[in-house]
């Protein structure tokens, strides 16, 4: 009896070290320091709103990791568009996602296995790709870490509403991804409310990153003269105020020297050009949910419409 007593003893003994030693670590593991938004999607399992999110229609090719701890999570590669207002993914790093039952006793959660962050639910036999499955993530959830290609180039424009500005650019041939932003301004990271004031200096820009192998510099000059008016002076169609103006932010001289190109050309057909040339200056990016904003309405643009010139 003595002996069957210090056994279960040492067992009661080694359960409480155990379990004390998941805390400590729980306790000490560091994790990135998050917003109030995010901690209420992460922490306290909440969700944002549909096509609000940072990565929604993001095409680049990288991983996805989790906001709070970093853990690698999905592959670029399984992302897929359902159409759902979330980023899609058809499958996850192996062992990096864990699933668990929804309290509300219908769904599935999906978390990350290292710190338990909540990223979303998912789904199955829906039949979007072969693998019948969609993790349906919040983009607050994830950090996305691009992979480094060489042949991809940024450039930025200004020709009014950055709505229908990136309309045009998203759609382009080799065009792989678009941002809408402001730029130009004295005030640092400036929020829409802010340069709507018309006293930050800044415009409503778009920055556009293509592949040179299947576009280049000057196919982008061409169809930003050939979506606006590059004459008006005051603003863009109904939009007046000088953060609608006109104007080409270049990186490089080359990139000066094309825009001068084409302004000459233009001047050659008899137009009055209006637009300015800038030197890139430090581009802040607008809020999520100016981004895309035409492809989540699923409309067109009421001040820029193409007209071929050239």
């Amino acid at each position: 009896m003595n002996r069957l007593l210090y056994i279960f003893f040492i067992a009661i003994i080694g359960t409480s070290c155990i379990q004390g030693q998941n805390k400590t670590e729980e306790k000490n593991m560091q994790y990135n320091k998050l917003t109030p938004e995010e901690e209420r999607v992460i922490v306290h399992k909440g969700t944002e709103a549909p096509y609000t999110g940072e990565y929604v229609n993001n095409k680049k090719k990288g991983i996805y990791v989790c906001r709070r701890c970093n853990t690698p999570l999905y592959n670029s590669s399984d992302k897929f568009d359902s159409h759902c207002g979330w980023p899609s993914f058809d499958d996850e790093i192996e062992g990096a996602v864990t699933r668990v039952p929804d309290p509300d006793g219908m769904r599935t959660e999906i978390i990350c296995s290292n710190c338990k962050a909540h990223l979303g639910h998912v789904f199955l036999n829906e039949g979007f790709t072969a693998k019948n499955t969609r993790h349906c993530v919040n983009s607050i959830s994830l950090k996305f870490i691009a992979e480094e290609n060489k042949m991809i180039k940024r450039a930025y424009f200004a020709s009014g509403c950055f709505w229908g500005t990136e309309y045009y650019f998203m759609k382009a041939k080799g065009v792989s991804h678009t941002v809408v932003g402001f730029m130009g301004g004295h005030v640092e990271n400036p929020s829409y409310e802010q340069v709507c004031q018309k006293n930050t200096g800044h415009l409503e820009t778009t920055e556009v990153e293509y592949d040179t192998a299947r576009t280049s510099y000057e196919e982008l000059i061409r169809l930003f003269f050939e979506t606006h008016d590059f004459t008006q002076t005051n603003g863009q169609g109904p939009d007046i105020g000088p953060q609608y103006l006109s104007c080409i932010f270049y990186t490089t001289n080359e990139e000066k020297e094309i825009a001068e190109k084409y302004i000459k050309i233009l001047e050659g057909k008899g137009y009055k050009v209006a637009t300015m040339l800038k030197p890139a200056s430090t581009f802040w990016k607008a809020e999520d949910y100016h981004q895309q904003y035409y492809e989540h309405k699923g409309t067109k643009p009421y001040c820029h419409v193409y007209k071929q010139i050239f």
